[in-house]
């Protein structure tokens, strides 16, 4: 299945491509891009690693993380959308939804917008019965946002790679079609 290009109000959110490297980099470079869980910036070499697994895992995995391009400029403002949680093998076989936005374009509703879009997707052309998202309990923004697109606490554990605790949310196909529909008023 090829992954898609969505487009929302604000926002596309369209698959990687290697050319996408030097704006990347600009981005990674934020400390507060991924504070959570990085708790730092990422290096050019490390966001070269990240470009490759990423588009890598479109191949192996049917499903990657995806640019968000702003609508209106045209600019690269973050990456979102649908990934297999390799990180942490406890709540394998799931697909996650994820978010993370480069700091001048948070707190404008814009996770929550694209969340959605890749939550729709995620059911409906993507065939899924189950996404989970996962979150620090410090990082209470995304946590907000899980909330507002209808997942619910499913885990309590830590993440083996950092020692970290995190909390996995669930959302099942059959609460996706329970829910109100997405405003953004």
């Amino acid at each position: 299945m090829p992954i898609p290009t969505l487009t929302t109000a604000r926002a596309v959110l369209r698959p990687f491509v290697h050319d996408d490297l030097a704006e990347l980099v600009g981005i990674h470079a934020e400390e507060s891009f991924w504070w959570y869980p990085l708790r730092g910036a990422m290096s050019t070499e490390e966001t070269a690693g990240f470009l490759a697994r990423t588009i890598e895992r479109y191949e192996t995995d049917g499903f990657g993380i995806e640019a968000v391009i702003d609508r209106v400029t045209g600019t690269m403002i973050g990456c979102a959308g649908l990934a297999v949680p390799h990180f942490l093998p406890e709540v394998l076989p799931a697909v996650e939804v994820g978010w993370r936005l480069s700091g001048p374009y948070r707190g404008r509703g814009l996770a929550t917008e694209i969340g959605q879009a890749a939550v729709d997707w995620g059911f409906t052309s993507g065939g899924l019965t189950r996404l989970v998202s996962i979150y620090e309990p410090e990082n209470l923004a995304s946590g907000k946002v899980m909330e507002h697109l209808g997942f619910t606490p499913f885990l309590t554990t830590t993440d083996p790679g950092r020692g970290d605790a995190i909390i996995v949310t669930e959302l099942t196909r059959e609460a996706w079609e329970r829910r109100p529909p997405y405003s953004t008023v």
